[in-house]
């Protein structure tokens, strides 16, 4: 298992935790698997927008990180299922308190903002 991708250059634990989880992909998949495993096709419906390239790639560097386990299924057709690992599970739970935060400070401020008819807010001073 290879953990790290650029060991002994991290500053500080947020910084080696970013590696592993920086990109747009990576925490979508992680709440993608902590509700349960999934197999390529779902996580890609799941995910609209990711390619399939970028989300095999993603896998490919979680699974080599140790956070996400790939569990091949000898039967036909092939079954592959991703699920997360006993360290996954932790990563998920140190990103929880990150999702309650955007939860409150930017989809509570935008919806907020859509909800304040466009007359009720004062026009900013010209000049």
């Amino acid at each position: 298992m290879t953990v790290g991708r650029r060991p002994g250059a991290y500053f500080c634990g947020i910084d080696a935790a970013m590696d592993v989880v920086g990109g747009k992909w990576k925490v979508l998949i992680l709440w993608a698997l902590h509700e349960r495993p999934h197999r390529f096709g779902e996580l890609r419906r799941e995910l609209p927008g990711v390619t399939e390239k970028v989300l095999a790639a993603q896998l490919r560097e979680l699974e080599a990180d140790g956070i996400v386990h790939r569990e091949v299924y000898e039967e036909v057709p092939p079954r592959v299922e991703y699920s997360l690992t006993p360290r996954g599970l932790t990563l998920n739970e140190a990103l929880e308190p990150l999702g309650a935060w955007g939860k409150a400070n930017v989809l509570a401020v935008s919806v907020r903002a859509e909800s304040v008819p466009a007359e009720s807010v004062p026009a900013e001073p010209m000049g």
